[in-house]
C-alpha cells in the first residue's frame, strides 16, 4: 500500500471519529408534550424546547420565582411552547441577566416528573437597534 493511501485512510478515520463524537452530544428541538413522552419512555436525553414566557395582561411575567437570599441556585418560571402548552421550568442556577426582557426562550434539559429541568437557558432578547431610526450625517 502506498503511503498516500494510508494517510488518506487515517484522515477518513479521524473525520468519522470527529463526526460521531460531535453528533453524540447533539440534542433535538421538541415540544413539552414530546419531551414528556420521551421521559415516560425512559429516555433522559437532553432536548431543546422553544417558547415564550407566560405573561399577564399587564405584561408581567407569571410564575417567575427567584429568591437569591433564600436559595440563589433555584430559579423557576412558566414557559409556553410553540403548541401553546405550559410547563413549569426549573433551573438550578442563578437567573440570567435581563431575563425579563427576552422575547423568546430556549431551555435545554429534560422532563423530570411534572417539571422541565433546564440545564441551560438561552434567550433571544430584542435588538437595541430594532426600533431606532438610522441617522446619517449627510
Amino acid at each position: 500500500m502506498k503511503i498516500s493511501h494510508i494517510v488518506a485512510l487515517l484522515t477518513i478515520a479521524i473525520a468519522i471519529g470527529i463526526i460521531l463524537s460531535t453528533s453524540a452530544d447533539a440534542s433535538q428541538y421538541v415540544t413539552f408534550k414530546e419531551a414528556s413522552i420521551m421521559a415516560k419512555d425512559g429516555n433522559d436525553d437532553k432536548v431543546h424546547v422553544v417558547g415564550k414566557l407566560k405573561k399577564d395582561a399587564a405584561g408581567n411575567i407569571v410564575g417567575l420565582r427567584y429568591e437569591p437570599i433564600e436559595d440563589a441556585n433555584l430559579f423557576s418560571f412558566i414557559l409556553i411552547d410553540n403548541n401553546q402548552e405550559e410547563y413549569q421550568v426549573v433551573h438550578y442556577g442563578e437567573k440570567p441577566q435581563d431575563f425579563e426582557k427576552s422575547e423568546q426562550v430556549v431551555v435545554v434539559g429534560n422532563v423530570n416528573t411534572e417539571v422541565f429541568v433546564a440545564k441551560e437557558i438561552l434567550m433571544k432578547c430584542p435588538s437595541k437597534y430594532e426600533n431606532e431610526e438610522m441617522k446619517t450625517g449627510v
